[in-house]
């Protein structure tokens, strides 16, 4: 009677663990929707409703995939070969806007670079660079709601707790971007500094937006 709770916890943790673990290596990468949010955490422009929907669709996405909905979109080629193009026309366009910018680069302690002016403008691109990146759905859909799958083969709740974990790992990783970019302000005190970051990212959608339109 007194093993059962253990064993229920160890039931809990290991998916929540793995799930953990599997998002963070997922999304800990240089990608468009993360230099994004760094840049805007950098220059402390809407970092919470950027950060909340970044967050806020990992979860819906993670939600989606452990339901089993990414086996509806495993056939539904269509429907990513026009995200993919709409996604790549996006990027491309986001990129020229960087490598402009990174012309005339501004001091953070000139107030930095402007970021979009409102905050609607600011959690449309957060939700552009979400939302029109077939990446997401092959690996936030499909891979991760695969393995979350697995996870719930021997246990009946067991891909819920990975699903938990991954959104765990997705909460955190945006929120310490965001919220942690400023520490990076010193040193963004240049406008060499900001060239420099803007030139990275344009080369990251530039960089994305190649391997969207190969794949």
């Amino acid at each position: 009677m007194h093993v059962r709770p253990y064993g229920l916890l160890l039931h809990m943790f290991a998916p929540v663990l793995a799930g953990l673990l599997t998002g963070l290596s997922l999304i800990v990468a240089i990608g468009a929707q993360n230099a994004y949010v760094l840049r805007q955490g950098v220059i402390r422009s809407h970092v919470g409703p950027i950060v909340t929907v970044c967050a806020a669709s990992d979860l819906v996405l993670i939600a989606a995939g452990v339901s089993g909905v990414g086996a509806i979109v495993a056939h539904a080629g269509w429907v990513l070969d026009v995200v993919r193009w709409l996604g790549v026309s996006f990027l491309l366009g986001y990129a020229a806007t960087s490598m402009l910018r990174s012309s005339r680069p501004a001091a953070l302690a000139n107030d930095g670079p402007a970021g979009p002016a409102t905050r609607r403008a600011a959690i449309g691109r957060a939700v552009a660079l979400t939302w029109l990146n077939p990446h997401v759905y092959l690996d936030t859909v499909l891979l991760l709601g695969s393995i979350a799958a697995a996870r719930g083969a021997g246990h009946a709740g067991g891909r819920w707790w990975f699903a938990v974990g991954a959104g765990i790992a997705s909460i955190t990783w945006f929120s310490g971007l965001g919220f942690g970019a400023r520490v990076l302000a010193p040193v963004l005190s240049r406008p060499q500094a900001w060239r420099a970051l803007d030139l990275l990212v344009a080369l990251t959608m530039v960089f994305v937006a190649a391997k969207l339109a190969l794949n």
